[in-house]
């Protein structure tokens, strides 16, 4: 192990430009962070939430009733999307009572 000494006046700068850096890659990170809303969930996901099988999830696709987007073979949910699907499925009920 190799121990380096400088001075203490190089050192502060040091930080100093560092702590700098670092709050700029913040910025710019924050400026491309999607919204706290934009997340996605997959299949197991949703499944989990609704409490519905994997072919009822599959159906509600199939129907319209749930948006969804696709990437190769994998499916993702917004998770405002599945929010809204519940709040439709509960005023259906609702209605129907």
């Amino acid at each position: 192990m190799e121990i380096v000494t400088i001075e203490k006046k190089t050192f502060e700068e040091m930080k100093e430009r560092f702590n700098r850096f670092s709050e700029h890659v913040e910025q710019l990170c924050s400026r491309y962070r999607p919204p706290e809303k934009m997340n996605w969930l997959d299949n197991a996901d949703v499944c989990e939430k609704l409490n519905v099988s994997k072919r009822t999830l599959q159906t509600y696709r199939d129907g319209g009733l749930l948006a969804y987007s696709q990437i190769n073979h994998k499916i993702y949910y917004r998770l405002e999307d599945v929010e809204a699907f519940i709040t439709a499925m509960s005023k259906e009920l609702i209605e129907e009572e």
